[in-house]
């Protein structure tokens, strides 16, 4: 063929597609095109030039698809198409294909590596990677979010050098840190409805917790601990940071006399098997209505266990096991034991019981 005889263009050429952008494309096949056109109408191929059935032509022949419905009548265009259009066309589909092919896979490498930035919203995002930990919550997460109706986009951010250990089921962003507004806002942490904050070490919790809480004060924020001490601190300047800390000391105590008790937490928290607990904000459209009617109504038509509520005008302070004359509002939370969540509860029932 005419261009693997002479290097340097082959090189040239070889080099420019190397280093191509999209605009070289774009360029390239119109010089290609309109460069076959001028030729073939040179050579007397007026069937060849028609503009649908040129673009149609150009394309399978320059492709070597060549189904053979159009082709040159004369002998000019029979060494044009043989000599120039097809072994030109060959080289510049097989280049743009292969750099093609090339930019999907850095695409896809990209967001396994976690280095391309996200534009979502409503998301639940999970700070930090603690290993097999990590992964189990992830997929805690992916079976509690089939039980709801929006299904929000679930978001792993982590410092850590791995890739995203469930791709096609969550979202991976890597940082370099938890409080660099550029890092950051590439895992949209200003717009996540939910962030869910573990890591290996209490101070970097601490300070994660603190930045997430400046940058997202309406989010509902998690936070792990390892040591107790630690959540009282954290309160004091983000009230508005729910901390969780380790209570494996306190099952084993409690197991020591009442038998059973850490199987009993287990369960409660084990959304694959048994009882389960879940919550539900009272709709703004029901009236008030007292905790004993809706104790006896789950329990009789659901088959669910209230133990608990929370004020919706007292942030993250939880009322269990409450008395049944209390009287419950709209946008109070309730909190129950069940074997799956509620869907679509009929609340105007509580109030004709």
């Amino acid at each position: 063929m005419m261009i693997y005889k002479f290097p340097k263009l082959r090189a040239l050429i070889t080099r420019v597609f190397a280093e191509m952008r999209w605009y070289t494309i774009v360029l390239t096949l119109l010089f290609y095109g309109v460069s076959s056109w001028v030729l073939l109408s040179i050579a007397g191929e007026t069937a060849l030039t028609q503009p649908t059935d040129f673009i149609y032509w150009l394309v399978v022949t320059g492709s070597t698809v060549g189904y053979g419905d159009l082709s040159p009548v004369t002998d000019t265009g029979k060494y044009l198409v043989s000599f120039y259009i097809i072994p030109l066309g060959l080289t510049i589909f097989a280049l743009v294909l292969g750099r093609t092919a090339t930019w999907v896979s850095n695409q896809w490498q990209k967001g396994a590596r976690g280095l391309k930035s996200l534009d979502l919203e409503d998301h639940i995002l999970v700070l930090g990677w603690n290993g097999h930990r990590t992964i189990r919550l992830l997929n805690l997460l992916i079976r509690e979010r089939a039980s709801i109706e929006d299904d929000p986009t679930i978001v792993l951010c982590v410092r850590a050098d791995i890739t995203n250990p469930l791709p096609g089921q969550i979202e991976f962003v890597k940082v370099a840190t938890f409080s660099n507004d550029v890092d950051m806002d590439r895992a949209c942490v200003d717009k996540a409805r939910v962030v869910l904050m573990d890591n290996p070490e209490d101070d970097l919790t601490m300070t994660t917790a603190l930045y997430c809480s400046q940058r997202n004060p309406n989010a509902q924020m998690v936070a792990y601990f390892n040591d107790e001490s630690l959540v009282g601190l954290l309160q004091k300047h983000c009230p508005n940071v729910e901390c969780t800390p380790s209570v494996a000391v306190e099952m084993l105590a409690k197991s020591a006399f009442d038998p059973g008790s850490s199987l009993l937490h287990h369960d409660l928290l084990d959304v694959y098997d048994g009882q389960a607990q879940y919550s539900v904000s009272i709709p703004k459209e029901l009236t008030p209505i007292k905790v004993e009617r809706i104790f006896e109504h789950l329990k009789r038509h659901y088959r669910a266990t209230l133990i608990g509520v929370s004020k919706s005008d007292t942030k993250l302070n939880i009322m269990v096991n409450p008395d049944l004359d209390l009287t419950l509002y709209p946008n109070d939370k309730i909190f129950y034991i069940a074997e799956k969540r509620i869907m679509n509860i009929r609340w105007q029932e509580f109030l004709e019981a």
